[in-house]
């Protein structure tokens, strides 16, 4: 039987996106996380797996601090096993 997966959403600021996906990533059960602009275009999309901590986020976070410079809003699309 294949694992569901639920999708949530939150909307932030282009200052908030880094706290936000820090805090998802610490809970652990999060299986994808998809950034998206205003106009709900996918700017970002990565999943995560069990294990990817410290040093293998790192490209990760730089892209998210870019994106979070350009963008005043957007959308986090957290993609969670159930």
């Amino acid at each position: 039987m294949p694992s569901q997966s639920k999708r949530e959403e939150f909307k932030v600021s282009g200052g908030d996106v880094i706290n936000k996906i820090k805090a998802l990533v610490k809970e652990g059960n999060v299986r994808r996380i998809i950034i998206k602009n205003e106009k709900g275009e996918t700017i970002l999309e990565f999943p995560l797996t069990i294990g990817v901590v410290g040093v293998a986020l790192i490209p990760i976070w730089a892209a998210i601090g870019a994106i979070a410079a350009l963008v005043a809003n957007c959308t986090i699309v957290v993609e969670r096993k159930e």
